[in-house]
């Protein structure tokens, strides 16, 4: 796993950091404003933004003039989704820590989402098999597809028309152990 792929791990292996990258999926946003939206102070907000974009994950989509100053609005950067959609992305095991903090970040915004849970149609899997290597492929780019298709359709939090969903899906190879 490279350094930069490692960076981006760390990164992303907070909650609030998971947060944050989903709501600028749908929209560019100011710190302000997503402080707001998930009612957090704007200094975390600020503080958060600023790590994930040394890490590459966000961008500075504009600067707008605020009361006399300037705010900048960051938005998620899409090659992020595009490699982990990849099928071909690598695990290696000198990232097993990294890896671990990531996951238990991902189970803990898990958690945080299924508290918000409504009624509708939902999808809960799991499972831990042996598949063709084929078929694993074909479901791994599939799954890809999904995910982008959800990304690209992503609005602005409370967008007349749209629904709040929650989506995590983590499939990886394992050993024959």
């Amino acid at each position: 796993m490279t350094d930069e792929r490692i960076s981006e791990l760390r990164a992303v292996a907070h909650p609030l950091r998971l947060r944050l990258l989903s709501l600028l999926t749908g929209a560019p946003m100011s710190s302000a404003e997503a402080a707001r939206e998930l009612g957090i102070s704007q200094a975390n907000a600020s503080y958060h933004l600023r790590l994930l974009e040394r890490a590459g994950l966000v961008e500075v989509a504009e600067e707008v003039k605020v009361r006399g100053g300037r705010a900048r609005r960051y938005r998620e950067v899409a090659s992020r989704r595009e490699r982990s959609s990849s099928p071909e992305a690598e695990v290696a095991k000198s990232s097993t820590e990294a890896r671990e903090v990531f996951v238990r970040a991902l189970v803990d915004e898990l958690v945080r989402r299924n508290a918000h849970r409504v009624a509708g149609p939902v999808l809960d899997v799991d499972a831990e098999l042996w598949v063709p290597s084929e078929t694993w492929k074909e479901c791994v780019n599939v799954m890809g597809e999904v995910a982008v298709r959800l990304h690209a359709a992503a609005s602005k939090p409370r967008t007349l028309g749209t629904e709040r969903v929650a989506v995590t899906v983590s499939m990886f190879p394992m050993d024959a152990s």
